[in-house]
């Protein structure tokens, strides 16, 4: 059984964990398969919004999809997310994808 599988899997026992839909998502990534990764990405952070590095991987899935704004969106609310946990490396990151693009 593959690494994605197996996730699935184990998801079937746990839906709503984050971690695992977090790793789903990355798995997808992987295939090229940024459909199904935007859906799980946006997912875990409605309704988990404090699932600070997912808004760094959805972000960089919409800068790859030509969605400019809606990355840059993302990488706001992640910022506001990140300091708000207090996650000082967390918002240097999103800062830093959020000033490639802006600046």
């Amino acid at each position: 059984m593959d690494r994605m599988e197996r996730v699935k899997e184990m998801l079937q026992a746990s839906p709503k964990d984050n971690f695992l839909r977090h790793a789903l998502a990355l798995e997808y990534v992987k295939q090229g398969n940024d459909v199904e990764a935007r859906v799980l990405f946006e997912a875990i952070l409605t309704d988990s919004p404090d699932y600070i590095g997912t808004y760094y991987h959805l972000g960089k899935l919409l800068e790859r999809a030509g969605e400019t704004q809606l990355a840059i969106a993302w990488y706001e609310k992640g910022m506001a997310a990140a300091k708000l946990e207090g996650s000082r490396h967390a918002y240097n990151e999103l800062q830093t994808a959020y000033e490639d693009l802006v600046y």
